[in-house]
């Protein structure tokens, strides 16, 4: 493409020649890049508009000759060169990329004659693509043939030139879905909001019939980046002339830049040269009516190359410093994608790495979450049930607490010295409905105690959440295999008030022919019956703790691994040592209530016989207290004589007595031994801070004890991922090259 060099050419080449180069590495499928696009339908002339435009012969064999996009630049340089390369698809096979990539043809001075058709032919079947006429195959190709043309004369141009759409197919050869492919093909083209659409259009045919303008006016819906070029002025039907003639003086169908209007060569004329082809066109604007009274800048194909060049420098000059704004944005997306992919997990050692990578940040985690330490990390901000400490700690107390209220089966009654503190479940910790206890309604009337409004208690015994994990599954990131595991009753039975009546009626249904006393048998009778509360407490207290921490481990596991598929598969091979574990707690808490309840009430703790005094020392206080009288002198004394009729009372009233300050002394001091213990060896040991605990599952030592086979199931990259990996990189390397370029 011949032309002056005059101060009216492309006013910055080093920008559009970067342009061209970033083509070169497929960045136009990653960032809209400025460019001209000659577009049009089959039969538009659009080939003979890109003959004029490049001087170049396109080959005009039968059959469809555009089969492929055809980049077409135009260079001045010092001395004249034709280079022919081609750029694979994004999406290529590595193997026809690299294929595609090392075919060049870079020593050729002209494309005269049937050089052209010669190279088209090659590259049609380096691409894949059936030869006209041959069935089956793929009869267009998304791959790019590049043609750069250096010369002395030449000016900066660059251009794309797409398949023509079509709206027949031909038998054998072409497909309706073929006839799709290409549709979509020019769209992609056509989406780039930086590129100028070059809409070739007949003129003796009426435009609103014309597919290719709907398709520009649906993606440049201002008709701000697109002209119009009409084709095929000499078959315009007689009084059809001033619809073409609207047109091209904007009248009708504006486009912001505007319409232009070129002469196809006749059938005879084919062979002309492009300086024939000039002056054939120039005579025929300037001798034909109504031709002839068009501006002159806007008929031929002189004009349009001059308009092309300054449509293309404009848009260069503004969409330039955005190209590179989009660049480094789409690079650090790339990377973060990438990133979020883990590293390759291909081979065995690989996937063992990406393995120990999680266990040793899962292992991080887990003892900051031990120790408290939640500044340690941000992940303890960006994800709840993560706090384990804050939620064992405060469960432990809301056992302690429960156990204390509701523990016994019936009130002992008296003045109590333990304050009675008032709980308030952190609900971001603990889930409500966490304590397996008594109901509100169950609660005694004696206890002065007030709960407040977040702090209602399940009478089935677990946790609404642990409702979730038995019914609901994996929806909400646990597993139903702990369904098994999970107490879920008795009810806590109700505490009664008077417990005097209660202790006769066991002890009148149950003594022997004891004389003045009781069996040792009946304390072992009636502790098992008041202590039988401490069954459904103890083992929902210690299926909260398991619910706490397989929601920690659970929770931890998706925060760190991205992977849908690797964090399944590693849950559930994790999930039957966690069973283990957590059987063991289960376990050692039913050995603790066995030793407790089913075996001898016994203890060597001081406090015992302490209570005991205590105990029989203010109940001969209060029924002193009752008979005593004020003398004045003397402040309150008592008869000695009351106090003898006092103490006459049956064996039974006294052996019941004796039960119970023996059964409430005792059971202030099992109580505190039995919380102690359940949290101690049952949650502590066995749950939090042992050797074996559930969150020490998940370990490098574990990862590296796992067989080949095993690492290939739970780390092994399926072939959507290690194609997403490879396009991934194949674009950063691209994004990275186009950055080096615009330096």
């Amino acid at each position: 493409m011949e032309g002056s060099t005059n101060s009216n050419s492309l006013a910055d080449p080093a920008r559009l020649e970067i342009i061209d180069k970033l083509f070169e590495f497929n960045i136009g499928d990653s960032v809209p890049l400025p460019q001209l696009l000659v577009v049009g339908d089959q039969s538009s002339g659009k080939s003979s508009v890109l003959e004029g435009l490049t001087g170049l012969s396109f080959p005009r064999k039968s059959g469809l000759c555009t089969r492929f996009a055809t980049q077409i630049t135009f260079r001045r340089a010092r001395d004249e060169s034709v280079a022919i390369s081609l750029i694979p698809s994004n999406d290529a096979y590595p193997d026809h990329a690299e294929k595609l990539r090392a075919w060049k043809k870079d020593d050729l001075y002209s494309l005269e004659g049937s050089a052209l058709e010669a190279i088209i032919e090659e590259v049609s079947s380096l691409m894949g693509i059936t030869p006209a006429g041959e069935k089956g195959g793929n009869p267009f190709s998304e791959d790019v043939l590049k043609i750069e043309i250096r010369g002395p004369g030449q000016q900066h141009l660059s251009v794309i030139d797409v398949p023509g759409i079509f709206k027949r197919t031909t038998a054998g050869y072409t497909t309706k879905a073929d006839m799709e492919m290409v549709k979509n093909m020019v769209s992609r083209y056509m989406k780039n909001p930086r590129a100028a659409i070059l809409a070739i259009i007949p003129a003796n045919v009426d435009i609103a019939t014309q597919e290719i303008l709907e398709m520009a006016e649906e993606y440049d819906t201002h008709g701000h980046r697109t002209l119009g070029v009409l084709t095929k002025p000499d078959l315009v039907d007689k009084g059809a002339e001033q619809n073409v003639m609207d047109l091209v003086q904007g009248r009708s169908h504006v486009l912001s830049l505007g319409w232009c209007i070129v002469r196809n060569l006749g059938q005879r004329e084919l062979s002309s040269s492009p300086s024939e082809r000039h002056a054939l066109e120039t005579n025929f604007f300037k001798s034909r009516e109504p031709w002839v009274r068009l501006d002159k800048d806007r008929v031929g194909i002189k004009p349009l190359q001059s308009r092309l060049r300054d449509i293309l420098a404009e848009i260069v000059r503004r969409e330039f410093p955005g190209v590179k704004l989009d660049i480094n944005k789409k690079l650090s997306s790339c990377k973060q994608q990438l990133e979020a992919l883990g590293s390759p997990r291909e081979t065995t050692l690989q996937q063992q790495d990406y393995l120990l990578d999680l266990a040793t940040r899962f292992q991080k985690i887990s003892s900051l979450a031990l120790d408290a330490r939640y500044g340690g990390d941000d992940i303890f901000e960006e994800v709840e049930d993560l706090r384990l400490a804050t939620s064992i700690v405060t469960r432990n107390e809301e056992f302690s607490n429960d156990a204390w209220r509701n523990g016994h089966t019936v009130d002992f009654g008296g003045p109590d010295p333990e304050p009675k503190p008032l709980v308030v479940r952190p609900p971001q910790f603990i889930p409500e409905n966490c304590v397996p206890c008594r109901t509100q309604e169950n609660v005694s009337s004696t206890e002065s105690s007030v709960e407040p409004e977040d702090f209602k208690h399940s009478s089935n015994g677990y946790t609404k959440d642990l409702e979730d994990i038995v019914h609901k599954g994996p929806s909400n990131g646990y597993t139903e295999d702990l369904e098994d595991l999970i107490h879920k009753g008795p009810k806590v039975t109700k505490v009664y008030q008077d417990i005097m009546p209660w202790l006769k009626s066991i002890y009148t249904s149950s003594r022997g022919f004891e004389l003045g006393t009781f069996d040792p048998v009946l304390i072992s009778l009636i502790w098992k019956k008041q202590s039988v509360n401490w069954d459904g407490l103890a083992l929902g207290y210690i299926s909260d703790v398991i619910i706490i921490v397989h929601r920690f481990i659970r929770s931890l596991l998706r925060a760190i691994c991205l992977d849908e598929r690797v964090l399944n598969e590693l849950t559930f091979i994790l999930m039957e040592d966690l069973r283990t574990r957590y059987r063991k707690a289960i376990d050692q808490v039913q050995f603790i209530l066995q030793v407790e309840r089913a075996g001898t009430p016994m203890t060597l703790n001081h406090y015992f016989n302490e209570n005991l005094e205590k105990c029989r020392q203010e109940r001969q206080r209060k029924s002193m207290e009752k008979l005593s009288f004020d003398t004045g002198a003397h402040g309150r004394v008592v008869h000695l004589q009351d106090v003898y009729e006092k103490a006459n009372m049956s064996n039974v009233d006294h052996t019941i007595r004796d039960l119970h300050d023996i059964l409430k002394s005792y059971y202030k001091v099992a109580r505190k031994r039995f919380v102690d213990v359940v949290c101690m060896q049952g949650s502590d040991f066995h749950l939090v801070t042992g050797p074996d605990t559930p969150t020490k599952v998940f370990s490098p030592s574990f990862v590296t004890n796992l067989k080949p086979e095993d690492l290939e199931r739970i780390s092994g990259e399926t072939v959507v991922m290690r194609k997403k990996r490879a396009e991934l990189i194949r674009e950063i390397s691209n994004l990275e090259n186009a950055k080096k370029i615009l330096i």
